[in-house]
């Protein structure tokens, strides 16, 4: 039987979500499933407990977001920093993990699972990244932007969230998805994560949607400013260069339209092979990871 689909709405949840779905609903959802140790000793039971029930609640949280038509789940399983907890606790942890993602793997969603991560090695990666395509002459320094760093994060084939939730009442992001979650809806909740309810989602979703016209704004607007800022840098680049070629700066309009689709062009085919020599770049890390893990 399904994990994710065991069990429905009840009626009242089911009306409650029809509600939801009248509104703008988030296509990506992040959370921090904060808690679980701290509903262990407020229960009186293992540490361990305390996760297994947070793993249940994270695939009865999956089973609200495909009911409700959210495709894409990401989540902070484990930090870098949780490595330093007790021997015994990050082995059972990863023992419970590898249980249970082998069965989430088995389900029909989208769920990105941020495992031994901080946001500040994912974008100093990015950066060294881009430094390697530079090294290896498949980019040229002028093709480092902030879009092409975008594109070079662990999240590239994803949406940013729409929503960051942190349960526990902790309010900090703890180095998640800093660079995805600049124009996300950042909630944050009291409730520890293994007692996360419907209702706590619900009141999550509500919030988004009260503030969502001001969050699409600011993203318009940091994307618009994005373009003018690389068509400043290409029209400086295109001056030059005629200026070189013996050209008057305030040559013909239809050459400097010209020489700025060219230069676009031969960036974005430099781009392209990059982001295609980094994918296998990544696919040979992992495989050869695999072997030595084997």
């Amino acid at each position: 039987m399904s994990w994710i689909k065991e069990g429905e709405f009840s009626l009242w949840e089911r009306f409650c979500a029809n509600i939801l779905k009248a509104g703008p609903m988030p296509k990506h959802i992040a959370f921090i499933m904060d808690g679980n140790r701290r509903y262990a000793k407020k229960c009186q039971v293992e540490r361990q407990e305390g996760h297994s029930q947070g793993f249940n609640k994270l695939a009865e949280t999956l089973r609200w977001c495909l009911n409700l038509g959210i495709l894409e789940v990401t989540v902070y399983a484990f930090s870098i920093e949780n490595f330093k907890r007790s021997k015994s606790e990050v082995d059972g942890l990863m023992d419970l993990a590898r249980q249970k993602f082998t069965r989430l793997m088995e389900e029909q969603c989208f769920l990105n699972v941020c495992f031994a991560y901080t946001s500040r090695h994912e974008i100093s990666n990015a950066v060294r990244e881009m430094a390697w395509g530079v090294e290896q002459g498949l980019l040229d320094p002028s093709d480092i932007s902030e879009s092409l760093l975008d594109k070079c994060l662990y999240t590239n084939h994803s949406p940013h969230p729409d929503i960051l939730i942190r349960t526990s009442g902790e309010v900090r992001l703890s180095d998640f998805l800093l660079w995805q979650t600049s124009h996300s809806c950042l909630i944050f909740q009291p409730v520890l994560w293994p007692e996360y309810t419907f209702w706590n989602f619900f009141e999550a979703i509500i919030q988004f949607q009260m503030n969502h016209s001001g969050l699409q704004k600011a993203r318009d607007l940091y994307a618009e400013e994005r373009k003018r800022q690389q068509l400043e840098r290409d029209q400086a680049a295109v001056t030059e260069q005629l200026l070189r070629e013996g050209f008057h700066t305030t040559g013909d309009a239809q050459l400097r339209r010209t020489c700025l689709h060219k230069l676009s062009a031969r960036r974005e085919e430099r781009v392209q092979g990059f982001l295609q020599a980094l994918e296998l770049k990544r696919a040979d890390w992992l495989a050869r990871l695999g072997t030595a893990s084997a």
